[in-house]
C-alpha cells in the first residue's frame, strides 16, 4: 500500500498539473490516487460552456500555465461529470495496479491536452483497451462493482478537513492543498 494519498478529480485542472508533478518527481510509486468527483451536478454528456462558465474555465487554465509552465494545457469546451471516469480507473485499480497508474495519467491527458469527453463511454473504452485492459472491464462499468471503494475514498477525503482538490495526504495525516510548487511538494514529502 502506497504511504501518500492523493484525492483528485479528472475535471479539475490543479489536480491534473498536481498529478503530471508528481509523475514527473518520480514518485508516484509512493501515491494512492483517489478518484473524488467533486462536481457530481455536471451532466452527461459533456456541454459545450459559453460566457460566465467559459469565461471561469479559461481562467482556471491560465492560472495553471502559470504556475505549471512546464505542462501542456488547452481550454476545453467545458467539464466533463466524471463519475464514469473515476468509476473506469478505481476498477482499473482493482486489477492490475501499474497500468491502472498509466490509464489515470492517461485520463487526465485526454481531457487536458485533447479535449475529449471524459463521461462518454466510447472514449473511456477506447483508453482501457489502448492502456491493455479488456475495455468491459474497465469502461462501462457497473457502478455497483466499484460504489464501496469510492464511498471509502469519499469518506477519507472528507476526513482530511478540506472541501477541494488536489490534496496530498501523509500517513501523519498531514496535508498539502492546491497546486504547490515543486519544492513545496518535496519538502512536503520529505517530511512524512
Amino acid at each position: 500500500m502506497n504511504p501518500y494519498r492523493l484525492y483528485s478529480d479528472f475535471n479539475c485542472p490543479f489536480c491534473y498539473a498536481m498529478h503530471e508533478r508528481l509523475h514527473a518527481l518520480g514518485v508516484m510509486d509512493r501515491v494512492s490516487w483517489r478518484g473524488i468527483q467533486h462536481a457530481s451536478h455536471l451532466p452527461l454528456p459533456m456541454p459545450t460552456w459559453s460566457g460566465y462558465m467559459a469565461a471561469e474555465l479559461k481562467l482556471e487554465v491560465e492560472a495553471v500555465r502559470r504556475l505549471a509552465p512546464e505542462l501542456s494545457i488547452t481550454v476545453p469546451r467545458g467539464k466533463p461529470n466524471t463519475r464514469r471516469a473515476i468509476a473506469a480507473a478505481a476498477r482499473a485499480l482493482q486489477l492490475d495496479h501499474a497500468r491502472a497508474q498509466a490509464l489515470t495519467r492517461s485520463l487526465y491527458r485526454l481531457f487536458w491536452v485533447d479535449g475529449q469527453d471524459l463521461s462518454n463511454e466510447a472514449v473511456l473504452q477506447q483508453e482501457a483497451e489502448r492502456q491493455g485492459f479488456a475495455p468491459a472491464l474497465i469502461a462501462g462499468v457497473d457502478a455497483i462493482a466499484v460504489e464501496p471503494l469510492l464511498r471509502i475514498w469519499e469518506k477519507q477525503w472528507i476526513d482530511t478537513e478540506h472541501q477541494g482538490v488536489p490534496i496530498l495526504e501523509r500517513p501523519d495525516r498531514a496535508v498539502l492543498a492546491g497546486l504547490m510548487p515543486v519544492q513545496w511538494i518535496q519538502k512536503f514529502l520529505s517530511e512524512g
